[in-house]
Order: structure tokens, then sequence, then C-alpha cells
């Protein structure tokens, strides 16, 4: 059984008192030796002390509700379902050896555990159980979490766990991927005593999570014959349109015979066969579509499949051209302003990611804190999980914890009663949170939440219920808390500015907003987006794009982000003419953009021009339209760089 796994992840216990050693020398700030620290272990601790992780834990965060762990679980049903025989099996292996089997998802939370009754009742002291995050973040290095981040197995023995509470565990854990495109699904742990140790429970960790995934890829073999049967005959009938059938995950699994036609007339090469997937249509996550849809794809044109309730896949039928250029038109009332995620333009990776994880978060209730750096998008995110969720009916509700003084923040946070100070309002006044009742409530730059008002907002938090300053009688309240910060909330806690059991409520789930100079294929779509709505706010033609000005733009770190991107483009708006330049960029920013891109500036711009024609797979006229620049204008300039209609140079 121990061939399963590769050689160099096995603990030694004898080691284990010289390794306690190391770990207090290296929090002291010595190196840990290497002869005596394994790799996967000296990479893990560095990583957790790095990242602000606290080495005196003693357990992991407190579970979530049972409501919000139920949600959980429903978004990973099959790979429960999926799980059930191998951890039968893996049971029945494990009797009378004191140990416990558990189940995460790819995030490290606990979806189930399993085993010896005395061994769970003392994994629930350091929440070792459903409902728990056991990621490294949250937990320093243990197998869970460091499996995960690695992607493959790994056996972590007492001492070598990086927080003081954990130390008196063995655990071994892998990874579960699907077997299709290598995804990890999430993880199987075997956890237990360290006088329980046994290099076998590592291989038993590997067989079991193999043997997950063989019964997943067979159960979604059954689930691709269902789709088939239910879409055979949209797939058969004679039409003009080109129909794509993709399955849960967004694989592609059939097309018509008319779809490459289809393609071809809009630009896009396809041949039969070819492998395809649409991350967009993967709906895994979440129930729903799970990002922003490629250019050349109109929502309308996207149909769910169903049977029973379950989400079988995804049938796409895209028309003849001249139908698919009214699709793709501008919409009907362009004045009319964006909400939810629509405020948000890109189709970077970066983006992508942060957009699917708060859509999926979106269909639940659970807390969620931002952390972006200041103008990257914070609120455009909240109002985006707000109206995409269960409360988007509900009010938005918005304040910013760092612009008030403590006594402001504290009456327009919660209120105050008639006669509760000098100055107060007859009658008294609702505050913020009353205001979100059935909505959502949007705290921004949370971490500036004075001390002594975090208490009162954690009682909020914990009972529903709160008090109007100068009241004595509570008032139940019912809102979707939604938090951002630019502060690392963890250093905040470790210096004692931000309270501990506050953090935990507020950061159940969390969701990085990348800055704007990590996502620069973004500009030239961003730019259009934002230029074509001040052009509408201020009554103006929508001015072309030069691509020395989209170069200039995509060169430049945007230190204010997006919020410094719309106000430099408004600026250019209101004083420029009909087509923009570099030329027209503000004097304090040619002079930045002249000092890093000196010399380079026409290679920014074929870069640019090349990243418009792959993202457009070819459609010369999309790709025009995207850089916001004619279409002759276009050709000119990939004659100019060489350029052929695949962006690749001639």
């Amino acid at each position: 059984m121990t061939s399963l796994v590769p050689q160099g992840v096995f603990a030694c216990p004898g080691d284990n008192p010289r390794i306690m050693a190391a770990w207090h020398a290296f929090l002291r700030g010595e190196e840990p030796p290497r002869e005596l620290v394994r790799f996967p272990i000296d990479d893990s601790w560095r990583r957790c002390l790095s990242g602000g992780v606290d080495p005196s834990l003693q357990h992991a965060p407190d579970p979530l509700s049972d409501a919000q762990l139920d949600a959980i679980r429903q978004r990973h049903q099959r790979l429960l379902e999926g799980s059930v025989p191998a951890m039968d099996m893996a049971e029945q292996l494990m009797a009378e050896s004191g140990a416990i089997l558990i189940l995460t998802d790819s995030e490290g939370m606990i979806l189930e555990s399993r085993g010896d009754p005395a061994t769970l009742g003392r994994a629930e002291r350091i929440r070792l159980m459903p409902g728990s995050p056991w990621s490294e973040q949250a937990c320093g290095t243990n197998a869970i979490g460091t499996a995960l981040r690695l992607g493959g197995p790994v056996q972590i023995h007492a001492a070598e766990h990086f927080c003081e509470g954990i130390k008196h565990w063995t655990c071994s854990a892998a990874v579960i991927r699907d077997q299709r495109d290598g995804q990890i699904l999430g993880a199987l742990d075997v956890s237990g005593a360290p006088s329980d140790f046994s290099r076998h429970t590592l291989a038993l960790a590997v067989s079991t999570a193999k043997r997950i995934e063989e019964t997943l890829a067979r159960q979604e073999i059954a689930r691709r014959f269902r789709l088939l049967e239910a879409s055979v005959e949209q797939l058969l009938a004679d039409r003009s349109e080109g129909v794509m059938l993709f399955d849960p995950r967004g694989f592609l699994l059939r097309a018509n015979a008319r779809l490459p036609e289809v393609l071809a007339a809009r630009g896009i090469a396809f041949q039969p066969g070819t492998a395809c997937r649409l991350a967009a249509l993967d709906l895994c996550r979440g129930g729903g579509q799970a990002g922003p849809l490629p250019p050349w794809l109109a929502a309308d044109w996207v149909q769910a499949i169903r049977a029973d309730g379950e989400a079988l896949g995804t049938l796409v039928r895209i028309p003849p051209p001249s139908r698919a250029a009214r699709a793709l038109a501008l919409p009907a009332n362009p004045g009319e302003p964006e909400v939810g995620f629509d405020r948000l333009a890109g189709d970077s990776p970066a983006l992508a990611e942060a957009l699917g994880k708060a859509r999926q978060l979106a269909t639940s209730r659970v807390p969620v804190l931002l952390h972006g750096e200041t103008g990257s998008g914070k609120e455009a995110f909240a109002q985006g999980i707000h109206h995409s969720g269960i409360g988007g009916r509900g009010p938005f509700v918005a304040i910013n914890c760092g612009s008030l003084s403590r006594d402001l923040l504290a009456s327009e946070l919660f209120g105050y009663a008639e006669g509760a100070f000098t100055g107060a309002r007859r009658g008294g006044m609702k505050g913020k949170i009353e205001a979100a009742q059935g909505g959502t409530l949007f705290l921004d730059e949370i971490g500036e939440l004075p001390l002594e008002l975090q208490s009162h907002l954690l009682r909020v938090l914990e009972e529903g219920e709160l008090y109007r300053l100068g009241e004595s009688e509570p008032r139940r309240v019912d809102f979707r808390l939604v938090a951002a910060t630019h502060r690392d909330l963890r250093q905040e806690v470790a210096a004692g500015r931000f309270r501990e059991d506050l953090f935990y409520r507020v950061a159940v789930t969390r969701i990085r907003i990348p800055p704007l100079r990590e996502r620069k294929e973004d500009i030239p779509l961003l730019a259009r987006h934002i230029l074509r709505r001040q052009a509408e706010r201020h009554g103006r033609p929508l001015p072309e794009l030069e691509p020395d000005l989209l170069a200039a733009l995509a060169a430049h770190d945007w230190p204010g982000n997006v919020r410094e991107l719309r106000n430099v483009l408004e600026g250019m708006l209101l004083l420029g003419g009909d087509r923009l330049s570099r030329e027209d960029l503000p004097d304090e920013l040619r002079r930045v953009e002249a000092q890093s891109v000196v010399g380079d500036l026409g290679e920014s711009e074929r870069l640019v021009i090349r990243r418009a024609i792959e993202r457009c797979r070819g459609n010369l006229t999309q790709a025009a339209r995207a850089l916001g620049i004619a279409k002759s204008t276009l050709y000119q300039r990939m004659k100019k760089y060489g350029l052929s209609r695949d962006g690749a140079a001639r």
C-alpha cells in the first residue's frame, strides 16, 4: 500500500522532541535545520509566519451554523455522494485503530467526519469537525490545508504542526481530483493521536482518495448519458443554429454538424472533436453560472438542462450571423444605471476567479469579507453580491467605518432614542443596521471600526438584535453582512486592534479582489466600458481610443486602481476630442508613463492588440470594438506589427 505514496512525505516520530525545539527556535527567528525539518513542513511554517497565522492558536475557527453548513454541503453533494463507498471501506479497515476519517472541500472546509467516537469527541475540542475551515491560513501547517496547498499527499505528525493546540495529533491527507482536468475537488484526511502514528495511514488516505475519484468518474459518465438522452432531439434537429452541449463542469460533450460553419462566420475556428471547456458554464460551482461569458457568447443563447431538480448540463444554441449581430448590440437603454456585477468589466483570470467566488457566495446569507486595495472595486463587488443574492430585493446600505468619528459612527450604525444625547433628533433615529433589514449591510473599511464598537457589532451578528443608543429594549434585525478592508485583519487581531471573535464572524468567507496591475489585460475593455458610461453621463459622443493610449494605460501600475483609471478617463473625455491618444493623458501620468516605458511603447501597443485579437478568437470586428478603434485602424496596426488574425506574428 505504501507504494502509492511518493518518497519523502512521511513523518519520523522519533524526531518529535527535536522538531519541537526547532519550532520554538523558528519562532524566535532562527533557521530550522534542513536535515531535521522536512521540506514541505519548512515551507509551510514560513508561509504561516508570513501569513500572520497565530502559532499559539489552540483550535480552528468555530464551526458554521447548521444552515450554513447545509448550504455548503448542498454545493458539494456530488462529492459527498461519491465518497460514501470509499469511506465505508476505509472505515472498516480502520476499525479499532482509534483514527477518524475527514472529508473536506477544496478550500479545506470539513464536510464530514466519521470513525472512533472517542477520537471524534477529542477532535471537537480543536474544532476538527464539520463546518470548520482547516486551510493553512486558518489553522497553520496541518495535513488537510498543507495537502491542498501542495496539491499532493502529506503526513504531518505532532510537533510538525504550526499551531500549538494541534500538536497533539498525527494526520495524513491526500487531495481528491477531477480525473478529467486534474482540478482539486477536496481532500481526504486520516487523523488520530500521536501514539497511533503509522505510515500506513497516509497510504490509506491516498488509496481512499483514488477510490473516490474513480467513483466520481463513473457517476459522471452515468450523468452524461442522462444529459445526452435529454438533449438528443435538439442535437439531431435540422436547424440553422450551431448547437453545443456542455456537461455540468463546462466541458464540451457534443456539437451538431452546423456548429463549425456558424462559428466560422463569426471568425472563430473550430474543428469537430476539439477539446473545449467554458468555465462560465461550470454548474457545479454554486448551482449557477460561475463567471462571465466569453465575448462571442450571448446569455440568451444559454439554456440549463435539468432533470428531477438536478443540473445535468448546458445547451448553447448559436444563431446564424445576422441574428448574432443583433444579439451583440448595445442595450436598448444604455443610459440605465448598471447594477450587480454588470459594473465590473474584464475577463482576466484574476477577476474571473474573484467574480466566480462572489457569484457562488451570493446565493447564501453567509457573511463575506472583501479584501482589496483602495479603489479596486470593493463596493461594486458588494453590490454585485447583494443584487445577485437572496436579499437582492431588499435595501443595500453602505457605511464607511473609517470616515466618521467614534460617536457619530455609533449613532449612524446603531441609531439612537429620543433624548439619548444633546442634539438627538425628536423621535430618535434608525441606524444603518436597522435600515438594512431584509437586505445587505456593507461595512467598508471594517478594520477602522473602533474596538469599543466591535463588541456591539459582534452581539448584533451573534444574537440578531441590537439596542439603539439610549434604549433598553432590543430590536430584532435580519440582514446580510458584506464587509471590506484594505488591511490584513489577522495582523490587526495580533496587534490587539481587532477582536478575534469578530474576525471569525465577519470573515466566514473571504474574497481577494485583484488590483488593476494584476489584471492589465482587462484595461482595454475596462477603459471602453468606463468611457461609454461617462459619455452617457456627460452627454458627450463616445471617442475612439488609439492603441498607443491603450498601451500607455496598460503600462501604468495604477496605485489608485479602477477609481484612478476612471478619474483619468473622465478628464480625458471632457478635455479631448473624438479620438483619444497618448498625448491626451494628464501631464503627471504622461511623465510617469514616459519614465517606465521609454523605448517600449511600440511593444506595449503590439501586445495590447494581440491580446484583444486572441480574446475575441480572431473576430476583428469584436477586437476593434474592444479596443475602441475603427476596424480600418486595427488593420493598419496589424500590418504594422505583422500580426495575423489569430494574433500571432507572421
